[in-house]
């Protein structure tokens, strides 16, 4: 689907997420003439996509006036101090598209003119490859439309959930805007448990990664569940059973993962108070 709006796109914040997600909106065919940038420092990857497409960071006094769509994509530690500055910009049909960790759609709505539409929204890093997972709930001022747009934006890097029970996000937040670094451990971690079983440091590392990227696509594409996956690669008292007898027994991976779960969901309504 192409990317197409009603107006100009304001995006604040070019750093890797905003990055993913410009990268993304390109290649479903956004008008770059369309697309205006404001980050004092822009990751170079993204002032190289930007240089590429003749896009060029605005400075505050050059912004739109009524964009379509303003997304903020800076880290949730200075937000307080960018929306304000952004308010006089918001339009009476501008939607926000937020991707701040943390920050809720009454604080979001607390910097900006009364009335604001605003979209929560919680991407994570595969959106670089256009294999995110996103979960985005919406004020009641948000109409149909603006929820249409702020989902195309959004599914230009994968695929979109949306929640009525904005109280959800925190653990939205811990387990999918997280998880791809659960995910990273556990490739270092198995590539350092076949070093330690003798085998070189390079082929261990990418039996690790190659069988981590195996794994999470056939789950991906299989109609069965994980635990029918895991039984299936499993035979009675094999290879595989016994290592998820370490894996499953007293100090499991699972009570180990709630834990982490549970912390993560923690800072991220500590972060929205």
């Amino acid at each position: 689907m192409t990317v197409t709006l009603g107006g100009p796109l304001l995006l604040v914040g070019a750093g890797k997420m905003g990055g993913a997600l410009l990268a993304g909106w390109l290649r479903r065919g956004l008008d770059p003439t369309l697309v205006y940038v404001q980050d004092p420092t822009p990751a170079p990857e993204v002032a190289g996509l930007m240089a590429s497409h003749g896009i060029r960071v605005r400075h505050k006094t050059k912004l739109p006036t009524a964009p379509a769509v303003m997304v903020i994509a800076v880290k949730p530690q200075i937000m307080d101090e960018v929306l304000p500055a952004l308010g006089s910009s918001v339009g009476p049909s501008t939607v926000i598209l937020s991707i701040a960790a943390g920050r809720t759609l009454a604080n979001l709505a607390s910097h900006l003119p009364p009335g604001t539409s605003i979209v929560r929204a919680m991407p994570n890093t595969p959106a670089a490859i256009g294999q995110g997972m996103t979960v985005a709930c919406a004020s009641s001022e948000v109409n149909r439309h603006q929820a249409l747009l702020c989902n195309m934006l959004l599914e230009a890097v994968g695929e979109v959930i949306w929640l009525d029970d904005e109280t959800l996000m925190d653990a939205v937040t811990a387990v999918s805007g997280s998880g791809p670094a659960y995910v990273f451990l556990l490739a270092e971690c198995l590539t350092e448990a076949g070093i330690a079983e003798g085998l070189d440091p390079e082929l261990a590392a990418r039996l690790a990664r190659e069988t981590i990227a195996g794994a999470g696509e056939l789950l991906r594409r299989s109609d069965l569940s994980p635990t029918e996956l895991r039984r299936n690669v499993t035979s009675s008292k094999g290879v595989t059973a016994v290592a998820l007898e370490v894996l499953m027994g007293k100090g499991s991976l699972s009570d180990l993962l709630k834990r982490a779960v549970a912390a993560a969901a923690k800072r991220s309504r500590e972060l929205s108070s």
